[in-house]
């Protein structure tokens, strides 16, 4: 079975034989069996060269990397394999079609709005909250543009991000969103997730026909796969925010687990940990599927959203996003 690796000291990998051989900053040495290998990722400084890249090309291995902060930075992907000319042109042809594109985007807000509110249930003494984003995504239904979409969602996750406040503990509040760069513990905590959360479902996406680079609820634009942040809006409520409130209400992550610099916060190296195990349990954990008969992971989930996105795409089915019925 495939593994994923995490790799926070600084140090330098090459190929060995059929090996990947890795030596941190303090000596130590291991070697990987190239099978057991499908993602890397690195938050040090890591020494590599062309033949170690040509070895992980060769078999299908993806190189993710952090900064200082913790933050996703970029990926190294392998040339694709899985690849289909009359996809491409089809969800170019979306994206370029007012009607279609904003059908796709209103269903992945739709998603995440869902499952916001499933969230916000699990808590007492947020009904307002939970009222004043119903009304909001009642607006949904009367939306003519990306524009106004994406408008309504901003609101509904100010609504969303204020009413944490209720529920989690005392000394990790959130006074707004921060993302660039994020000043406090709660809003280092979403950033560091939702860039996980990114990096994955850009792996997914790598494992299908879908290219990352044509989008419909972000806006196609140089340096980065806007696919992949449309989809993450479906499963950063679902996966990334209730291991945020698990990690802080039962005091697995405190204070202790961040610095700060100047107006920069972030998780030290043993709060990324903390988060990442929790954050790799939860995409292990299975759910039984109630039309496929058979259990599914979390990132089973996410490849099959896309599998979903590409029959609407080919006319095979209308697009229905996830919503979580356990």
């Amino acid at each position: 079975m495939s593994r994923i690796y995490y790799i926070f000291s600084n140090g330098r990998m090459k190929r060995q034989d059929n090996t990947i051989y890795l030596e941190n900053e303090y000596g130590e040495k291991k070697s990987i069996p190239i099978e057991d290998v499908d993602h890397i990722h690195i938050f040090g400084e890591m020494d590599m060269n062309t033949k170690l890249m040509n070895f992980l090309s060769q078999n299908g291995v993806m190189l993710h990397f952090y900064n200082y902060y913790g933050y996703y930075a970029g990926s190294f992907m392998p040339r694709r394999k899985n690849v289909s000319g009359d996809l491409t042109v089809k969800q170019v042809q979306n994206y370029l079609n007012k009607q279609k594109r904003l059908y796709i985007a209103y269903q992945f807000i739709d998603s995440a709005v869902f499952h916001i509110l499933r969230n916000l249930r699990n808590y007492d003494g947020v009904e307002e909250f939970i009222s004043d984003i119903e009304k909001e995504r009642n607006l949904l239904n009367g939306i003519q543009s990306i524009q106004e979409l994406m408008g309504i969602e901003g609101r509904i996750r100010n609504i969303y991000y204020q009413a944490f406040n209720v529920f989690l503990r005392d000394d990790f509040k959130m006074e707004k969103r921060e993302m660039n760069p994020p000043s406090n513990p709660i809003n280092a905590l979403i950033s560091f997730g939702n860039s996980l959360m990114y990096q994955v479902v850009l792996s997914e996406i790598y494992h299908t026909q879908l290219d990352p680079t044509i989008s419909f609820l972000h806006e196609p634009s140089e340096r980065r796969y806007s696919l992949s942040l449309d989809i993450s809006e479906i499963f950063k409520p679902l996966i990334v925010d209730p291991i945020i409130f698990k990690l802080i209400n039962n005091r697995v992550l405190t204070l202790d687990d961040f610095d700060e610099d100047l107006n920069y916060c972030y998780l030290k190296e043993d709060g990324r940990k903390k988060f990442i195990k929790e954050f790799d349990d939860k995409l292990k954990t299975t759910i039984m599927h109630r039309k496929l008969k058979r259990k599914l992971s979390y990132r089973g989930f996410i490849r099959q959203e896309c599998y979903k996105l590409i029959k609407h795409l080919l006319g095979d089915e209308d697009y229905k996003p996830l919503k979580a019925w356990w």
